[in-house]
């Protein structure tokens, strides 16, 4: 039996381009070293028949943000016929929507700070200050305001209607701040977690600067947490994934305010693969090398197709 081929996509038309480029380049070589055949394709949008005519056996969809990782790429992949890597659209939708999240998260018993949708027309906060001002359906911090006084809340609505100006569809929420808190990421695997990451940034809000190109951002896998805290934010990142019906791989986010009480952020389902990512240092911690978590998760949407996974041999044996 002849190796699968694998189309991994990148780019795509979403604020997290950049990252996606990168990310996408990083699976694309960690599956080429696991021994997979691997076809990379930098696209805007793209249809079913373009997939299909691309012959690949599954598709890993590395792009992030509302059209790429938020539901209508996975129409397009399942229109296709194609296994694909990631949630499927529902799952995908709910989890790029902040507020759905929150719900969800809550309906389950996971703790979630007070938050809203902003009304614009209101120039008066919804909640008491300080709050964050954030999209809906956006990730890598883009577009967040930190508001701790009046002042900082009339720049964020100052913010927003430029913002409003050149994506005119976009939404945004007001949220509780927790001021201080620690910043604390749990990967998901198929079902199970891995090692909690704390993130200790430089500057201090963990920004789209601190993400992907400061280098002044540090992390801690396994950090030591007062009590339980540990247990408890892996069962609460269970319960959400659970919650949003996430598939495959997912990486919920949370804050642990100054009494310790661990609040939901947000969930991603297509997590970044960049030189600062989350998840795969997380699954370099338990054990699992880059490509060998990448092969992993093109196994997982094979099996879920009810196909088996096959990897090249290795060239010069």
């Amino acid at each position: 039996m002849t190796a699968e081929r694998i189309l991994v996509l990148g780019g795509g038309p979403d604020s997290e381009r950049e990252v996606s480029l990168v990310s996408s380049q990083a699976v694309a070589d960690a599956l080429t070293a696991a021994g997979c055949r691997v076809r990379r394709e930098v696209v805007d949008r793209i249809d079913a028949p373009a997939i299909r005519a691309l012959n690949a056996d599954a598709v890993f969809p590395v792009l992030h943000g509302p059209w790429g990782e938020g539901g209508p790429l996975q129409d397009v992949l399942r229109d296709a016929g194609v296994p694909f890597v990631g949630c499927d659209a529902p799952a995908a939708r709910l989890a790029m929507d902040k507020m759905a999240t929150k719900l969800a998260a809550a309906g389950a018993g996971v703790p979630t700070l007070p938050a809203c949708v902003l009304n614009e027309r209101d120039p008066a906060p919804p909640l008491p200050l300080p709050v964050v001002v954030k999209p809906i359906h956006e990730g890598s911090s883009v577009g967040v305001s930190i508001c701790r006084d009046m002042a900082g809340w009339e720049e964020a609505l100052r913010r927003v209607a430029s913002d409003r100006a050149q994506h005119p569809l976009r939404t945004y929420m007001v949220e509780r701040a927790a001021i201080g808190a620690r910043e604390l990421t749990v990967g998901w695997l198929d079902g199970r977690t891995l090692p909690i990451v704390e993130i200790k940034p430089g500057v201090e809000f963990y920004d789209y600067e601190a993400k992907y190109n400061r280098d002044d951002t540090r992390y801690e896998c396994d950090p030591k947490l007062p009590g339980d805290i540990a247990d408890r934010v892996k069962a609460f990142a269970l319960a959400t994934a659970k919650a949003a019906g996430v598939r495959h791989l997912a990486r919920v986010d949370f804050l642990l305010d100054a009494d310790n009480k661990p609040w939901l952020l947000e969930v991603n389902t297509m997590p970044g693969f960049t030189g600062h990512s989350l998840f795969p240092m997380a699954a370099a911690h338990a054990g699992i090398p880059f490509p060998q978590l990448a092969a992993t998760l093109v196994r997982l949407a094979l099996r879920d197709a009810g196909r088996s996974f096959t990897p090249a041999p290795a060239q010069g044996r």
